[in-house]
């Protein structure tokens, strides 16, 4: 492969997607919401002063257009994202659950940020670059058809995996899915419950989020049986449970499976210093993670890989497991940070 160059998305316009917190109580005083802008601005930030940014390898995607409600309609149903679309035209915003809430002109970010990762699937299949990190929100993976869920709107990474299969017909015949972020990636399981052409892998703490749901039971249905791997790991699962579940499990699976691209739900909330989880992880295995699933997209499909964010809300820690990642992806020395 000539120099590898990774693109990188990302738009001021997702930082002003503002959840509000909803107590249920008037006993409990209002807090920040957990899945705030601060945590992913000061990852754009440290790419930013650390000057990886100024690497001759990373390629900073722009002209990054909303996805259309026909493209978002791909995995989410129309009277869903009509709610959706009605809600945040209000000055008072809108709610999904007491989880995932949204204010004024939340849909737009949210078809902005599905329209970025559009943008970066469409540039690797393009070979404009060779992979990809779009640091979007609001998040995803927990979104399903209907409803959103879990501080997630649109299914980003579902979307672009339907995106692929009807665009790229002649190359792109299976797609694989590796979730690593803490919590189960229950919507986007939900979207291929029942599909043979996506393979769909969620390493995730067991009985975190949401409760019951991701257990090693769930395999998917019908065409898709055998398709869905879930890997439920307990509270304070760190290096060795995870590199042995890589090992084991998730790299010869989707060698198998032999996809034809590959999408990651990049979540960092399994880092030993997140508040909404129990794991014991560290930059470094995060960059690891990379590597493998770098390696496994050069072996099977041509190196056809693309990273979105979804979790994380430790505001020091994330940023630094993020420039892992992105490191890894542009094939750089550790050491540049």
């Amino acid at each position: 492969m000539a120099q590898r160059k990774t693109g990188y998305i990302f738009e001021e316009r997702y930082m002003w997607h503002t959840p509000w917190v909803v107590t249920n109580s008037p006993y409990v005083q209002p807090f920040t919401h957990w899945e705030h802008a601060e945590t992913k601005r000061r990852f754009h930030n440290l790419l930013q002063v650390s000057n990886l940014c100024q690497h001759e390898r990373f390629h900073h995607l722009i002209d990054i257009s909303p996805a259309t409600e026909s493209q978002i309609e791909l995995n989410h149903t129309k009277e869903y994202i009509q709610k959706v679309k009605e809600q945040s035209a209000s000055v008072r915003g809108g709610y999904c659950d007491d989880e995932t809430t949204f204010s004024q002109y939340a849909y737009d970010i949210a078809a902005l940020a599905v329209g970025g990762l559009l943008h970066a699937v469409d540039a690797v299949m393009a070979r404009d670059i060779a992979n990809a990190y779009a640091l979007v929100r609001p998040p995803g993976h927990h979104a399903v058809p209907d409803a959103g869920m879990g501080f997630c709107i649109f299914n980003s990474v579902a979307i672009a995996a339907r995106h692929l299969l009807k665009s790229y017909p002649n190359q792109i015949r299976k797609i694989a899915i590796v979730d690593y972020d803490v919590h189960h990636g229950n919507g986007t399981q939900e979207s291929f419950w029942n599909d043979d052409d996506v393979l769909f892998v969620s390493i995730h703490q067991d009985s975190n989020y949401p409760l019951d749901s991701g257990t090693i039971q769930e395999i998917g249905s019908g065409n898709g049986k055998g398709t869905t791997i879930n890997i439920p790991l307990p509270p304070g699962s760190g290096t060795g449970s995870y590199d042995y579940a890589f090992q084991t499990v998730i790299i010869p699976a989707l060698k198998r499976f032999n996809p034809d691209f590959i999408l990651v739900s990049s979540g960092f909330d399994a880092s030993y210093a997140d508040p909404l989880s129990a794991m014991m992880l560290s930059s470094s295995d995060f960059r690891n993670f990379t590597k493998y699933l770098v390696n496994v997209a050069e072996d099977c499909c041509e190196g056809r890989i693309v990273f979105a964010h979804e979790g994380g809300y430790s505001e020091v820690y994330v940023p630094f497991c993020g420039i892992a990642v992105i490191e890894e992806l542009m094939g750089i020395d550790k050491d540049h940070v």
